[in-house]
């Protein structure tokens, strides 16, 4: 009796040691701004010295899942523009919202103090440039994060993805073509409505692969076709247009391919851009520049095959650090400048912005690190309608402006870095498959403290809806 007890205890001890070996400390709430009482969005909420964190949606909420051995450590909330909120992580109230008050650096006195320091937004652009070697991982990592991918039209979203991914990066030095990989390694949530889209994929796949003669969507009866023809015809228009890999290993990976051939920020960035310096903000403490990003003598392309995706000028921000000139966060836009891809952008996208990107650095081990990105592209679903054409109701309820006119929103947080050789060693081991559409059992345990960004109101309304859609097709 007394043994069987004894047996009893180690068991509940040993249930009790696992328990807080995992368990996690959530914090959660609201950022505002202290003057305005408006929320501030893409705010940085992480542990210090690690990089444990995530971001603020646009309704300025987080949630944030922190292991417990952290729970002594500080938690910091800082914005660009804006003084840091520093706690230990066991003291945040998750009932009180977070208010930061506004912190600018004054220009004129830096600058004096600053003669042999670069002066103009271009000269401080070029110089960021000289130190990415310095700045960005020179060696290879592995990060891991969430990624939300999404459709959606003016009326609804259509399409939904959201996966735990691994990146494998060998160093800035090496072609990202060659030394830069992804692993989808779970399945949260993958909800996919998108009839038109998909006989379009459909018709521009068979056009451009097939030898016999050309389509036109009208001539494709959706129900004729089976799911493995969509499915390829998918796969294919989404990995030349925005697949995972264009995001890393494309030329709107700005700073880590500026080495490559043709790179929008390599030798001839001037050429395509002007950079002019706005003023000096602070950062956590840090001075950082703020310098616009504007139009060029020559316009800006993406190369991408059997698209014509040229023609464009850019607008956006830089933020480069003051003291290493490390740069912390780009917003970057392509805006249809050239008449052909004007006229283009307008009857296909009913935009002018046809890509716009946010990407920002997270510091660790003095290197800059990916930390959040964001990426929104209109899509094309179909051709153009001219009101001459003798078509159906049917049809022309295909094209309605409301119902036509896609765009994808692709969102990845990382927060967890891997730098021991021996754990990246094992991790390439493994087979990596960065296909967001290949099925995958739901692993509920592992979702549970999986660090994922929170949606806003409006998105958690719609994606609701469109799980709800699901559920009744499916059925």
């Amino acid at each position: 009796m007394v043994q069987h007890n004894i047996k009893q205890y180690l068991v509940i001890v040993i249930l009790l040691i696992s328990f807080v070996g995992f368990s996690q400390t959530e914090v959660k709430n609201k950022i505002v701004d202290f003057g305005t009482l408006m929320p501030i969005e893409s705010a940085s909420i992480y542990v210090k010295n690690t990089t444990i964190g995530t971001v603020s949606n646009s309704d300025g909420k987080f949630a944030l899942q922190i292991p417990q051995e952290f729970s002594k450590d500080t938690l910091i909330i800082s914005s660009i523009g804006y003084k840091s909120f520093k706690v230990p992580v066991e003291e945040f109230d998750n009932s009180e919202e977070v208010y930061l008050e506004e912190d600018i650096a004054s220009l004129d006195e830096i600058l004096l103090i600053a003669e042999t320091r670069p002066e103009t937004g271009n000269d401080i652009v070029l110089r960021a440039m000289e130190k990415l070697s310095n700045n960005l991982p020179d060696s290879a990592y592995i990060q891991k994060g969430f990624l939300r991918h999404k459709e959606r039209n003016k009326v609804e979203f259509k399409w939904l993805i959201e996966s735990a991914i691994t990146v494998y990066d060998s160093g800035f030095a090496s072609s990202s073509d060659d030394y830069l990989k992804i692993n989808v390694d779970q399945v949260r949530k993958s909800y996919d409505l998108r009839d038109v889209d998909s006989i379009f994929s459909y018709v521009s796949y068979n056009n451009q692969n097939a030898k016999r003669s050309r389509l036109k969507p009208k001539d494709v009866d959706r129900r004729q076709l089976n799911t493995s023809q969509l499915i390829k015809a998918i796969k294919w228009n989404d990995t030349r247009v925005n697949g995972l890999q264009n995001i890393f290993q494309g030329k709107l990976n700005l700073l880590r391919n500026s080495n490559d051939a043709k790179a929008l920020f390599g030798e001839d960035i001037l050429d395509k851009h002007q950079f002019e310096l706005d003023t000096i903000l602070v950062d956590n403490d840090r001075k950082i520049y703020k310098i616009k990003i504007s139009e060029s003598t020559k316009h800006v392309g993406l190369d991408t095959k059997g698209i014509f995706n040229e023609g464009y000028k850019a607008n956006g921000w830089l933020y480069i650090y003051y003291d290493n000139y490390a740069i912390k966060k780009i917003e970057y836009e392509l805006v249809a400048a050239s008449d052909a891809q004007k006229i283009r952008s307008k009857r296909l996208f009913d935009t002018q912005v046809n890509h716009k990107l946010i990407m920002t650095y997270m510091e660790y081990e003095d290197k800059m690190y990916p930390n959040y990105i964001y990426y929104e592209t209109p899509k094309l679903v179909n051709v153009g309608f001219k009101a001459n054409e003798k078509v159906s109701e049917e049809e022309k309820e295909r094209y309605n402006k409301e119902e036509r006119y896609y765009y994808t929103v692709q969102e990845i947080l990382f927060s967890e870095v891997i730098l021991d050789k021996d754990m990246i060693k094992a991790e390439l081991a493994n087979e990596w498959d960065m296909d967001i559409f290949s099925p995958k059992p739901y692993d509920k345990a592992f979702w549970k403290n999986y660090n994922i960004l929170l949606e806003s109101e409006e998105d958690e309304k719609l994606i609701q809806d469109l799980s709800q859609k699901a559920s009744l097709f499916k059925d």
